[in-house]
């Protein structure tokens, strides 16, 4: 079907004589992005199988592939989407330079546990990462903003604090693959709050600063021939080509669902990936799930149903506060 949704509406309307517009209002800005927002997180909560397609490529080849790919898909949407002049203004900004830098350095270590996680058979402690790192970045607001918790939320940390000792004693050692992927991923926050700049531009720029390393290390693979781009078919190469596409798209989703509904929809949302993740880990990858750990994951959860919680009463209260002196 070729034709756009209006001449196709049109056409529908013409053959039922009746005008289709009348009967279906179009989405609200705020419908488009909780849609889009929940695309977003859908597809990284989907990510362990789009990873393990990949194989017989191990992590670093694979996270290569992502970087250099990455670079191209992003090039092209930084001039698709007329970009470049906020390209330049960050090569010119020292501040940013050098936070952008360190948030690829960090960005790279996210990508590369997460890659690890899935490939090493750790689909579950992947998830515990994305479960804790809402927890972690506001730990990480108090200890480098110094902003100041609730109560309330002192306790939801001190939950989740107790979660990884328990999942420390099942394991036998810290669950590191989750510490990584949220101690990274919070930090990588935290470095682009500072920053403040565009989420295109800055991801172009990230994969600049990652490019050379990463190209180096393929061309390395390809000379001592441990390659898989070129040695496991035409499908494979492909894959590890799409690899910046399945960055983009997530990204694209996420930065559109921003503008259009409210972070409080965005922090309720950021929920599906990691449920995702674990439902894979459990369902798909047949992850074993000790008494121990079903512990330590509950105290994750009760952990954020408490801050969640609190977080909507506390904003809830701002905006009454707000109101009434609006009125008065």
């Amino acid at each position: 079907m070729t034709c756009s949704a209006g001449p196709c509406l049109s056409g529908v309307s013409a053959a039922y004589g009746s005008d289709v517009s009348r009967t279906r209002e179009p989405r609200t800005a705020a419908q488009q992005g909780f849609l889009l927002g929940a695309a977003a997180y859908a597809m990284w909560g989907l990510f362990p199988l789009y990873w393990t397609l990949l194989e017989p490529a191990g992590a670093l080849e694979i996270l290569a592939h992502r970087v250099c790919w990455s670079l191209v898909t992003m090039v092209a949407l930084t001039l698709l989407l007329r970009r470049t002049p906020q390209l330049r203004a960050i090569l010119r900004d020292r501040r940013v330079l050098l936070l952008l830098t360190a948030a690829a350095v960090v960005i790279a270590f996210n990508w590369g546990g997460f890659i690890y996680g899935v490939n090493a058979g750790r689909v579950v402690e992947v998830s515990l990462g994305y479960f804790i790192n809402p927890l972690v970045t506001v730990l990480l607001g108090v200890l480098v903003l110094g902003e100041r918790l609730r109560p309330v939320q002192w306790a939801a940390i001190a939950l989740a604090g107790l979660a990884v000792v328990v999942l420390t004693v099942d394991y036998g050692h810290p669950p590191w693959v989750a510490v990584l992927l949220a101690g990274s991923f919070g930090t990588y926050g935290l470095m682009k709050k500072k920053a403040d700049v565009g989420a295109v531009e800055s991801l172009t720029f990230e994969t600049v600063v990652l490019v050379p390393l990463a190209l180096g290390y393929l061309v390395w693979l390809g000379v001592a021939g441990r390659s898989t781009f070129g040695s496991e078919g035409g499908g494979h190469a492909a894959l590890l080509v799409s690899t910046g596409l399945i960055t983009a798209v997530p990204l694209i989703c996420f930065g559109a669902a921003a503008t259009r509904v409210s972070m409080t929809t965005i922090g309720l949302l950021q929920y599906l990936a990691p449920t995702l993740q674990f439902a894979l880990g459990l369902i798909v990858f047949g992850e074993q799930m000790t008494p121990v750990k079903w512990v330590g994951f509950g105290l994750v959860w009760v952990a954020l149903v408490v801050f969640t919680v609190e977080t909507l009463q506390h904003r809830r209260e701002q905006l009454r506060m707000s109101a009434e002196a609006a009125a008065v």
